[in-house]
């Protein structure tokens, strides 16, 4: 961890043979004044702290070393660059995208796109402003992928180079382990080849970096220990660590960002978020893994929502992602996993939240819109029209569902069913209140 002073914004703006010359410089005056103290630690001895934290130039050094040579690795070049709000998104070729590093991609294209679930309803509307930095007017060239540039803020974020992008998370079980809470509906006893629904987007308030709230669909395989296999995508939120800078989360402001997430030995050494190692193929043009999503939802005002589907291709294996009706985003090549390269044993729909406890008490961090279950449309968030995919491609209404809320008092969930929505869910809470100490 990277240690700094009032100055440690220059760290983070200048490049790396400026940073070479600071650490020098500031290496002669600290051996001629003695010892340098660090900034007052965080009072939370469950997390990282600063405390007795003594700036080492060498060691520091190396960090940035490796910052710049994975930057220059992930970081693909680009024919176009569009700025948008703070983020960077780089329109690069499509076959240079970091998939085509992995040894069984190389020299290879993206694939055609998949024959999509019989039964899939393309008619709906969708807003080709759907991230923030489309509203810029400006879009990525036939032939690219957009893709978020990652900095080295980014990078410094995150506890180290190795564990960038592949922050530990865990999939609901029968107690909340690790901190993590959640309010979901799940099925499971069956095969399963993909999974459908629509779910609103909100900007949930999250109270510390070492927090964040999600809404997302997880497709299951393996058992929960080491062999779990998943295939993740959804929203989800963060806090600005506007100050510290040291915080494990990717993006560093609370915008609900799309995101995918993949593993094949229980988030341990395999899989990342987004596009950030070699997994994930793109072959969109016009979404930007990783981007903040726009609009979003408002308490007792519009409504927006975005359509996922994740779906195991009948010809090929490989499992694709659908964003909105008809943007086929990328797959998940079947290489990549071991149980799912057959199919998956459970799916599961809602939100998660991670609860560090921080004060002593629990969380204040906000799981859909802040508000629970009970408040209903235009102020709880939902996911609506739930459907998982068959053996034979068909997409096919749950039939076998479960519901769990970790800590229903926190976050609570309830289920519903009519003949706009089909199978339909309100889900979330505002974390730490009166029942929820």
């Amino acid at each position: 961890m990277l240690c700094y002073e009032h100055n440690k914004t220059l760290f983070y703006t200048k490049t790396f043979h400026n940073m070479i010359h600071i650490f020098v410089a500031f290496l002669l005056v600290s051996t001629s004044l003695g010892p340098v103290l660090s900034l007052q630690s965080v009072p939370d001895a469950g997390h990282r702290q600063l405390q007795n934290c003594t700036l080492n130039p060498y060691k520091d050094i190396q960090k940035l070393r490796r910052v710049q040579a994975y930057l220059k690795k992930i970081n693909k070049p680009a024919v176009k660059t569009i700025q948008a709000d703070g983020d960077v998104i780089d329109c690069v070729p499509s076959h240079l995208q970091p998939a085509f590093d992995h040894p069984q991609l190389k020299g290879q294209k993206p694939l055609k796109p998949a024959v999509r679930p019989k039964g899939h309803n393309l008619t709906e509307a969708v807003s080709e402003s759907f991230q923030l930095w489309r509203d810029t007017g400006e879009s990525c060239p036939k032939g690219t992928v957009p893709i978020r540039r990652t900095t080295e803020q980014d990078i410094l974020r995150a506890s180290s180079v190795r564990r960038y992008g592949r922050i530990r998370r865990h999939v609901r079980r029968d107690s909340t382990g690790y901190g993590h809470e959640h309010a979901v509906v799940f099925e499971n006893g069956d095969q399963y080849y993909g999974a459908r629904a629509s779910l609103s987007v909100w900007a949930p308030r999250v109270t510390n970096e070492y927090e964040f709230s999600l809404s997302q669909i997880w497709i299951i395989s393996g058992s929960f220990g080491n062999d779990l296999n998943t295939i993740e995508a959804g929203w989800q939120a963060f806090v600005c660590s506007c100050f510290f800078q040291v915080s494990p989360e990717l993006y560093g402001d609370n915008y609900p960002r799309f995101f995918t997430y993949w593993t094949s030995d229980a988030y341990q050494t395999t899989g990342c978020y987004n596009l950030l190692c070699s997994g994930f193929v793109q072959t969109n043009n016009k979404v930007a893994i990783g981007a903040a999503i726009s609009p979003r939802s408002s308490y007792n005002g519009r409504q927006f929502d975005i359509g996922l589907m994740v779906w195991k291709d009948p010809k090929h294996g490989h499992w694709w992602l659908e964003f909105g009706p008809g943007l086929l985003v990328g797959y998940w090549p079947a290489f990549l996993f071991s149980h799912l390269r057959s199919h998956a044993n459970m799916v599961q729909f809602g939100g998660e939240i991670v609860n560090t406890r921080s004060s002593g008490f629990h969380t204040s961090t906000q799981m859909g819109s802040g508000h629970f279950a009970e408040e209903g449309f235009r102020k709880a968030a939902y996911f609506r029209n739930l459907q998982t995919v068959d053996w034979d491609n068909n997409l096919v209404p749950l039939t076998n569902i479960h519901l769990k809320a970790d800590r229903a008092n926190c976050y609570d969930i309830r289920q519903g069913r009519n003949r706009v929505w089909g199978t339909y869910f309100y889900y979330g809470g505002p974390g730490r209140n009166v029942r929820c100490p």
